[in-house]
């Protein structure tokens, strides 16, 4: 095996890495704030069946339970039972007194207090009399807690309500100006470099419940999540593309717009850089019809289907909501047929480009072939930034071709990035995440393979295709 050298990260991997951090504290609990979000469209004094008794459900779940989940996560996903147990415990401590919600408090304190305890456990590793281990155990992680939570709420609690007083400012001097559209000038190309997860769960989604809770809803969700972009320049690929891309992109469109899995629009953007221009524009003017007619949701659009906006949709802000979505898909739509319609290139090299570009598997092997090991192939991976989404697609269609294969000793599995395990055979993930992924594996010790196009059937076929010559 080659000695490991370490491989520099780019300014991009970085930006991925937290917003992959950040998505693994919050996605595991997307349905509690889907539940939340529903709570406080039905019973709040706007919601669509007010209740004054019901109502008290959603102010302590905002204020306690969703930071302390965040925390727990957080610190589960450093160091397990005993990470997440003190990660909701420094939670705690920003939570408790704050006058605004602390999802950020919780993204911090859970995965500090973890590592805490980590550092704390190792001292006394190998130190302890057989039989006080549980004693040092509960002892150990009781004490440190202790000083952690009377810390967060005496010094860092402060420091944060500082910290999202000046975020909120800044969001509403924004909105005073009208100039919250403007922010699709960064959000639709970091989508497409799948730098989104940093933005929307590390900004938009703690200020925007903040916003909930003073206002009842919050135009930030719709910032990053307005799936009606995408949905546009799919549409525009399916009637003006050319080759591969017209094919396919009836079949994304639908998935996009039933789905909210953005990942599958994005290599369109990618084979025609200038159609960005599309999402960017709709966005856009998506956000100033919002702006304009007070609209906004009541929780995170996720994943960014019409289906999730159409459930997070307040009473009184269909209409407003419903015509963000159509003028976004429209005005994507528009503005890339129109740089689709001037592209002259011929469709068999349109179709022949997208191919290559697609990255054969020869071309994105990133470890000497399997053949110098004679490893035969049986656990594949497919990863994407959260684990969910596409990555879970692609396992679907990857697992229903090894079966036609008769390669029944073959297992795929999907998992964000992050949790790429160390025992796998080979890993396929976005061509955006290649470079994150090889930073997990400096060594080369395992084959990275690259998709551009998680709908694309030829690209599967020589997956399995590579996965068939392992076996000879």
């Amino acid at each position: 095996m080659e000695k490991k050298v370490a491989q520099p990260k780019t300014l991009r991997v970085r930006i991925q890495k937290m917003g992959g951090f950040l998505s693994a504290m919050v996605m595991p609990n997307i349905g509690v704030f889907i539940a939340w979000g529903l709570l406080a469209a039905f019973f709040i004094p706007t919601g669509w069946t007010p209740n004054e008794h019901l109502n008290e459900l959603v102010g302590p779940i905002l204020t306690y339970l969703l930071p302390i989940l965040i925390g727990y996560v957080g610190g589960y996903n450093v160091y397990g039972k005993r990470g997440g147990a003190i990660g909701a415990l420094s939670t705690m401590g920003v939570v408790i007194g704050a006058d605004i919600t602390m999802l950020i408090g919780g993204m911090i304190m859970g995965p500090i207090g973890a590592l805490i305890i980590k550092k704390v456990d190792s001292l006394f590793k190998g130190k302890v009399k057989p039989g006080l281990e549980m004693l040092v155990d509960n002892f150990s992680l009781g004490i440190v807690g202790f000083i952690i939570a009377i810390l967060g709420f005496l010094i860092v609690e402060p420091i944060f309500g500082v910290i999202l007083a000046f975020l909120s400012a800044g969001v509403n001097w924004l909105t005073d100006r009208n100039l919250i559209p403007l922010t699709s000038i960064f959000v639709q190309p970091a989508q497409v470099l799948f730098l989104n997860n940093a933005i929307n769960h590390g900004i938009m989604v703690p200020l925007g419940l903040q916003q909930v809770a003073d206002t009842g809803k919050s135009i930030l969700f719709l910032v990053e999540a307005n799936g009606g972009t995408w949905t546009g320049l799919l549409l525009a690929f399916a009637f003006f593309g050319k080759g591969i891309s017209k094919k396919s992109a009836p079949a994304s469109t639908l998935i996009m717009f039933l789905g909210g899995i953005g990942e599958v629009a994005f290599p369109y953007a990618l084979i025609k850089p200038v159609t960005i221009l599309g999402p960017m524009l709709g966005n856009m003017a998506s956000l100033a019809i919002a702006q304009l007619f007070n609209g906004g949701t009541v929780g995170a659009v996720s994943p960014g289907s019409f289906l999730a906006l159409l459930m997070m949709t307040p009473k009184g802000a269909f209409v407003v909501n419903i015509t963000c979505y159509v003028v976004a898909t429209l005005v994507s739509f528009l503005v890339v047929a129109f740089f689709l319609k001037l592209d002259k290139t011929p469709e068999e090299a349109v179709s022949l480009d997208t191919v290559q570009s697609t990255t054969s598997v020869d071309s994105v092997l990133y470890t000497a072939p399997f053949t110098a090991t004679g490893t035969k192939i049986e656990r594949v991976i497919i990863a994407c930034d959260a684990g969910m989404g596409s990555s879970a697609m692609g396992a679907s269609m990857l697992r229903s071709k090894a079966k036609k294969a008769n390669l029944h000793e073959v297992t795929v599995e999907n998992v964000s990035v992050d949790n790429i395990p160390n025992d796998v055979d080979l890993i396929i993930t976005s061509e955006n995440l290649e470079e994150r992924v090889k930073s997990l594996f400096p060594d080369k010790s395992v084959p990275i393979l690259t998709i551009k196009n998680f709908l694309n059937n030829e690209e599967y076929d020589q997956f399995i295709q590579f996965i068939k010559e392992s076996y000879d």
